[in-house]
């Protein structure tokens, strides 16, 4: 189960093909072969609970000629790591019964019995002494959270790993948690933490087990260029050397990034075109196709309107290689759903900016709380002459 460097964990390569083989953008070719693939890999590792639940869900028409011998594998192995088991607990130490309770939970993990597996790391948690061993348990649980994005599991056992570094823990460690929970806040939608999280570990990598470095850095660019600042983006992505390194591998990514800083507007709407495609082939991304292009397009639209107090709708329609209707549609959106501060004047053509004054905004947040705290004050001078 431990993935050497470099090498993704084999259940989320599979987990990948299975989400692939259900997604509607994929076209019917591509998805006869990804079938014979995903059979392959589920026969190979014998992997009979996985194959039964993909019966189920219908990915599989149920064939006893293949879950069969399966499941008679399953139990010939299954009885030889109850019998290490055993000899352990009679004859040799500790750390011995520890590592053959260990290989049942990694029996079960690389079968797909994800309940029994789940039962298997508790027992052996218990027989386990050393923080960071017990980190590398809760590793595997957050794997098979992953593979069929339980969330709920992934998000107690985050909160299990953090309690768990309270009492020690490596950096090396720590290091890969942060991208574990990078990827958990990108696949809620909590895009600016998962910003902050990739961040703070691009020069520390090491979790090859969930994706490539080049996925992690795609994953770090899309989720910095809807949270960050123009002054952040520039200082921790655009002349980040850990990403100009790999960048160019990734298609539409640089112009992505580039166009949109160098406000090259038309260059920019043309490599974000092409990037949505990935975007709806990423098993985290996809479920928030939509909310990302409207996030991304009120980055780019406000960053176009920062530089104006008034501009023609056929000077931003030129600007954006776009139509004077697109553009219109666009910004009435996006005013009426309060995401861009301007108005648009149709008569004269003309988008006039209407951004708050900084001080203002401030005066009227200090009036707000003022209010909030007299309330609390009356309150309780209520509670205490009682």
């Amino acid at each position: 189960m431990d993935s050497e460097e470099g090498t993704q964990q084999p259940q989320l390569v599979l987990a990948h093909k299975l989400f692939l083989l259900t997604n509607p953008d994929v076209n019917d070719l591509d998805k006869v072969r990804l079938r014979e693939e995903v059979l392959e890999a589920v026969v190979s590792n014998d992997m009979a609970p996985l194959f039964e639940t993909l019966v189920s869900k219908g990915v599989f028409s149920l064939n006893l000629e293949v879950l069969d011998p399966m499941r008679v594998k399953n139990a010939d192995e299954l009885k030889k790591i109850d019998e290490k088991i055993a000899d352990a607990e009679e004859n040799l130490g500790e750390s011995e019964v520890r590592e053959a309770h260990l290989a049942k939970s990694l029996f079960y993990i690389r079968i797909g019995d994800k309940g029994k597996a789940l039962e298997q790391l508790k027992v052996t948690e218990k027989k386990t002494v050393a923080v960071g061993q017990k980190m590398d348990l809760v590793f595997y649980t957050l794997q098979m959270g992953l593979f069929d994005l339980d969330f709920d599991l992934i998000s107690k056992c985050i909160d299990k790993a953090k309690k768990l570094f309270e009492k020690g823990g490596d950096w090396e460690r720590k290091n890969r948690l942060k991208v574990y929970e990078g990827l958990f806040c990108m696949s809620t939608r909590n895009f600016k933490k998962a910003a902050d999280l990739f961040l703070d570990s691009i020069s520390t990598f090491t979790t090859y087990e969930l994706f490539p470095y080049d996925t992690f850095i795609f994953y770090t660019v899309l989720t910095s260029i809807i949270t960050l600042d123009r002054v952040s983006l520039k200082q921790k992505v655009v002349d980040a050397p850990e990403i100009l390194t790999v960048i160019g591998k990734i298609p539409y990514l640089s112009e992505f990034m580039n166009s949109l800083y160098e406000c090259q507007y038309k260059s920019f709407f043309s490599a974000f075109a092409g990037l949505m495609e990935h975007i709806k082939l990423d098993r985290y991304l996809q479920p928030h196709f939509r909310y990302y292009m409207r996030e991304v397009r009120t980055v780019v639209y406000s960053q176009f309107l920062e530089s104006y107090k008034s501009v023609t709708i056929e000077a931003m329609a030129k600007a954006f290689g776009v139509s004077e209707d697109f553009i219109d549609l666009e910004l009435s959106r996006f005013i009426a759903a309060g995401k861009l501060h301007c108005k648009i004047d149709k008569v004269a053509g003309v988008l006039e900016t209407n951004r708050p004054d900084a001080k203002n905004a401030l005066y009227q947040a200090t009036i707000k709380q003022g209010d909030f705290l007299l309330n609390r004050i009356q309150k309780l001078s209520r509670v205490i002459d009682l």
